[in-house]
């Protein structure tokens, strides 16, 4: 398992487990990312992402895509 932001860009990843906090886990689980979902790297600049997740896209900062393992 590796942190989201280690991704390959374009590449379909499942993600694995979510760390942190609870209040993180719920914040990220309302947005869709969830374990066993699908999940591919769009774009990165400075470690910041932008995901598509159940055909949205969707921004995340290198602090919150580091709690998203894949």
């Amino acid at each position: 398992m590796i942190p989201l932001t280690y991704a390959d860009p374009n590449e379909v990843n499942v993600i694995k487990k979510i760390t942190g906090k609870q209040e993180v886990k719920k914040h990220l689980e309302d947005m869709g990312f969830v374990v066993g979902a699908p999940i591919r790297v769009v774009s990165t600049v400075n470690g910041n992402l932008i995901v598509n997740i159940k055909n949205s896209k969707v921004a995340l900062d290198k602090e919150l895509a580091m709690k998203i393992m894949i």
